[in-house]
């Protein structure tokens, strides 16, 4: 198995256009997606390599600004399982549908990860996955 690798990073802010384009501007980051309202929805950058997702904050305290969480890819979910018990943090969570990972994990400080064995990206085996375990109901049909 190859080691897993850090393919994305997610941080909070209250004008997630704005910084966007602080990371387009300043670091030649491309937006890849755009989802809800302008300004107040998440983008989506990528430098080729590595993504960065901009995602809404509140004043209302629902989220801190800055890091929310990393992600992950790994070549076997079921391996990272193991020792993720094994050292006492318990199983990962299967993400919803329309998540760009299939499960989130944390620390033992609390520090959220995702991971992933298919990369970033909604795709037909994860959401066969999450029907599998009753969570995406569309799963299969072809829809989003």
């Amino acid at each position: 198995m190859s080691r897993p690798k850090i393919r994305h990073l997610a941080l909070y802010t209250p004008d997630t256009d704005k910084l966007a384009a602080f990371y387009v501007n300043v670091f030649d980051m491309e937006i890849t997606l755009r989802a809800g309202p302008i300004g107040k929805g998440p983008v989506f950058l990528s430098d080729g390599y590595m993504n960065l997702a901009i995602l809404p904050a509140t004043t209302h305290g629902e989220a801190a600004v800055g890091l929310n969480h990393f992600g992950l890819l790994v070549d076997d979910i079921e391996a990272i399982t193991e020792k993720l018990i094994a050292e006492g943090v318990g199983e990962p969570s299967m993400r919803p549908a329309g998540r760009y990972a299939e499960f989130r994990a944390a620390d033992p400080l609390g520090n959220a990860f995702d991971l992933s064995e298919h990369g970033f990206q909604e795709d037909q085996a994860a959401r066969d996955k999450r029907a599998t375990a009753g969570l995406d109901p569309a799963a299969g049909s072809g829809e989003q």
